[in-house]
């Protein structure tokens, strides 16, 4: 390791454009990450700290992004301050670009501010040519390193530069192995390789109709050009929206001297983490491939060792050279975390027995690592509370709630084969074998599992699409186990026993086949497969996922609640540490057995007494759940929002079910068939349906008030206590709001003077804000409400004009050309739903000091949403059971950011 450390010169100068890293000089550091990119800011970081870096340069993400506005064309002046960059290099390395005698190579790698795995192009060994490659192999005595180096570029080069497809060079390199009867790349000897670039040449030529380039500067304007035009495809687009990656300028381009993995077997090359992604284990955790070079092990091509095991490489010139290698590694482990203070990913390459390091980023891991992670980088005094709490990914709680498969069950059953366990999970599914199909069946409601070889990122979409991911080669670090991991897929990769046939779409494993419409189901914990569906049960939260919880708890200040319509629904989220139920939808509550024939028998009466019969038989049914919630909920409140949906969402409308319908209540099917004709509306969103309802048909509100009420007073009676709020959906003007209200407190009291009730009944009446005239007249509102509560799904679809059930026939348009920058159903769209929800809140108060104010939309769950609620000032989020973790969390992240 260099104990003399470079000059760091500057951090950042306006109108530069690349920046420098080596021994003589550093121009940037970790605070450019805007401009450089991670990878770029951090290679100047770990040259400043004294790890052994190849130098190299850095183009800005600015000209990255001025290429793609200028319609594909360099910013003036950069190739002029590339030219320059190259000169240092070249004068640092004491080797030329291009050299007939011992040649400056290059590689050339993408790298945003925010890391996109394999979704940016990268070339290696640029600077190679029939001159240099000569040159190459004088200098370093190696003939066959020499040409496996040219073959890459060439292949490289010609898919990445040229769109020439790698299948081509593929072809060419099967019929070389098979003349020479080798079996792995490896094994082609040096004449075989001088005759693959000889092959590799004619392909590129066929293709391109023109010549390989021999100038390396012309090699290294078009691989820039091509990284820069990699920030707009598909898979990159498709990564950037399902991350909700949005705002940056670009990629950053860094060009580095080449150190050479694949120069023999005391050479190779490796990628891993400080820790295990997967688990958190505090073990250093990777793989390594001998005599290789690096995207021989992302690509999941050759599947390689764990680096647990490099202590036991040996070779003829070193025998103790893996453990020499591996102590290296730890120690330069212990440096990057106590430097940057958190998991790291890195790769490496030991070239002739010297370790090179190639790049170090936060490591991407699962739910269940950065919990972990956080908990023990605590007790180890790295990072403090509040820093673990702002480290873990609110949203990556989700992975620890993941079901897992039953044990009883494991044990009876027999696993087809074993891979890696790339990501944990349980996960079961049809198969599909292109992302294409995995996407297109998934979108019609089938549960798949991606089975592919191994995946690139071309197939992003799919692996989101999908239940889980297996692959048949590649390792814990191939792209398939890293993207799964990151967004908590289940995941088995490098299951070598399996067969796959893309074409005839079929697997073979174990002397059976398997199609599409055959189920299996993988063990991303174990890297199991077996047939069939297996059964899964919920998952035991551990120790540290307490400790997490405990510490948010200590800072939030949102309280956290739970949308939920069971006692089942009601007792789990109370596990998961919701503090009451923000909103129970009753309409849930009429579907099940008899009551759906009571409900209809109701909405086909036409005389109010014929309605009040049939809304009797609902009333016990409607009590009774409401008995079990407030049961589970133990004294904690309980928002129950009144009948919601159009009445034409319980009615049968094809001519069989009306036909049973007709049999079971003895009304004639044409009295049926004219009354849901009748119901009909061309836009039941904004049709007959919440709070209009109830104006219309009094008695429904008369029947829900009574069996809330009654439910109370029972449950007060067995000594339980119960906290009901009584929720009116839909309020547009305050005078439906004061006849509902009035009318709810009129059948309050009937029901407590009928039960002679003489205890203390505290039943607060309020409203769901959801649309955008009850968020500008709240002043009025508020006057009759105890409580608004914000629901965001329908406030959402009324500002945009958006039907949330139609969205998607475009928004991956407007998602793609940033016309919207998220998805506006997930996550909330602060600049105009967030001001009506803000002016709601402001005028709310200014008439009502102590209303409560909540949210109960899909948006309680998300993150960032639950940023803006902190700071507009709701008292509570509520969402579904298994994310009320993660409310809990992002609410004490929302309260820590602005402590």
């Amino acid at each position: 390791m260099a104990k003399k450390q470079p000059t760091k010169t500057s951090a950042g100068k306006a109108g530069k454009m690349v920046y420098y890293f080596g021994k003589t000089k550093t121009e940037g550091d970790t605070s450019m990450k805007e401009s450089l990119g991670g990878k770029g800011a951090n290679l100047a970081d770990m040259t400043s700290i004294g790890l052994p870096v190849p130098a190299g340069f850095t183009i800005t993400t600015e000209c990255c992004g001025a290429y793609n506005k200028a319609g594909g064309k360099f910013p003036k002046g950069m190739m002029d301050e590339v030219h320059a960059a190259v000169k240092t290099l070249e004068k640092e390395s004491g080797k030329k670009f291009g050299d007939s005698k011992d040649p400056l190579l290059v590689s050339v790698r993408s790298g945003a501010k925010i890391s996109m795995p394999g979704m940016m192009n990268t070339i290696l060994n640029l600077g190679l040519n029939d001159e240099s490659v000569a040159g190459l192999s004088n200098a370093t005595g190696n003939e066959r390193f020499a040409y496996d180096a040219y073959r890459r570029l060439i292949n490289m080069y010609g898919d990445v530069v040229m769109e020439v497809h790698h299948e081509y060079f593929e072809e060419a390199f099967a019929k070389i192995k098979s003349k020479y009867g080798a079996k792995d790349d490896n094994d082609v000897p040096t004449a075989g390789l001088i005759e693959l670039v000889d092959a590799y040449k004619k392909v590129y030529k066929k293709h391109t109709k023109a010549d390989f380039p021999q100038d390396p500067i012309e090699q290294l304007a078009l691989a820039i050009e091509a990284v820069f035009k990699s920030w707009m495809s598909d898979k990159a687009i498709s990564y950037r929206r399902i991350e909700g990656i949005t705002g940056l300028a670009g990629t950053a381009v860094n060009v580095q001297s080449m150190v050479f993995g694949n120069m023999g077997d005391d050479s190779g090359t490796g990628v891993a983490f400080t820790r295990n992604p997967s688990n958190g284990e505090n073990k250093f955790y990777g793989e390594f491939l001998i005599n290789a070079q690096g995207e021989d092990v992302v690509a999941g091509i050759r599947t390689p060792q764990p680096v647990a095991d490099m202590p036991k490489w040996k070779c003829e010139a070193d025998k103790t050279i893996g453990k020499k290698v591996h102590a290296e590694l730890m120690a330069i482990k212990t440096k990057l975390e106590k430097h940057y203070k958190d998991v790291q990913d890195i790769e490496f390459t030991i070239e002739r027995g010297k370790l090179y390091m190639l790049q170090t980023r936060n490591g991407k891991r699962t739910g269940m690592a950065a919990v972990k992670i956080a908990c023990d980088m605590v007790k180890e005094k790295l990072i403090t509370e509040k820093a673990a709490v702002m480290r873990i990914p609110a949203g990556d709680l989700t992975q620890l709630l993941l079901p897992s498969f039953d044990p009883a069950a494991k044990k009876k059953a027999s696993a087809l084969t074993i891979g890696l366990p790339a990501s944990p999970g349980a996960a079961f599914g049809k198969l599909a074998f292109t992302a294409e199909e995995a996407v297109e069946r998934a979108h019609n409601g089938e549960k798949v599992l991606l089975v592919r070889k191994e995946t690139s990122p071309e197939d992003v979409d799919g692996m989101h699409s999908a239940a889980g991911i297996l692959t048949s080669t590649g390792g814990m670090t191939s792209h398939a186990a890293v993207v799964a991991r990151g967004w908590g897929k289940c995941c088995v990769a490098g299951a070598g026993s399996i067969h796959i046939d893309e074409k005839a779409k079929k697997i073979t494993v174990g002397g059976k086949s398997y199609g599409v419409k055959d189920v299996l189901s993988i063990d991303g914990a174990t890297g199991e497969v077996f047939a069939g569906e297996m059964p899964t049960i919920s998952p035991k939260l551990s120790g540290d996922f307490a400790t997490v919880m405990g510490w948010a708890d200590k800072y939030r200040t949102l309280g956290v609640r739970t949308n939920a319509d069971s006692p089942e629904d009601s007792k789990r989220a109370r596990e998961f540490g919701a503090e009451g139920i923000g909103l129970c939808r009753t309409e849930h509550m009429f579907f099940e057995g008899d009551r759906i024939l009571a409900m209809r028998e109701m909405i086909l009466a036409d005389k109010i007494a014929d309605r009040e019969k049939a809304l009797k038989k609902l009333l016990p049914f409607q009590r009774k759940d409401f008995e079990g919630i407030f049961k589970a909920m133990a004294g904690l409140p309980v928002t129950v929002r009144l009948l919601d949906p159009p009445l034409h969402e319980f009615v049968p409308h094809d001519a069989k079910s009306q036909g049973e319908l007709s049999k079971a209540i003895g009304v004639p099917v044409k009295e049926i068939a004219a009354r849901v004709s009748q119901l009909h509306e061309a836009n039941p969103m904004l049709g007959h349906r919440g709070c209009r309802l109830s104006i219309t048909y009094p008695e429904i509100l008369v029947m829900q008030v009574t069996a809330i009420t009654e439910a109370a007073i029972n449950c007060l009676g067995k000594k339980i206590d119960a906290k009901p709020e009584i929720m009116i959906p839909l309020v547009g003007t305050v005078k439906e709001l004061s006849i509902l209200r009035e009318l709810t407190e009129e059948t309050i009291a009937k029901v407590v003077e009928a039960k002679n009730f003489k205890g203390k009944l505290d039943i607060l009446i309020g409203t769901m804000i959801e649309i955008p005239r009850a968020a500008l007249t709240a002043d009025e509102i508020a006057g009759h409400a105890d409580f608004f509560s914000f629901g965001t799904n329908d406030l959402t679809q009324m500002t945009f004009g958006y039907s949330r059930d139609d969205v998607n026939t475009f928004l991956p348009d407007y998602l793609g050309q940033e016309i919207l920058t998220k998805d506006p159903f997930q996550s909330i769209d602060v600049s105009g739903v967030g001001q009506l929800v803000a002016t709601a809140v402001e005028k709310g108060q200014s008439v009502n000091k102590k209303i409560k104010l909540g949210i109960c939309g899909e948006h309680g769950g998300d993150p960032a949403s639950i940023r803006f609620c902190h700071n507009v000032g709701l008292n509570y989020v509520s969402c579904s059971p298994f994310r009320v973790p993660i409310a809990r969390l992002a609410a004490a992240q929302a309260a820590l950011a602005n402590a």
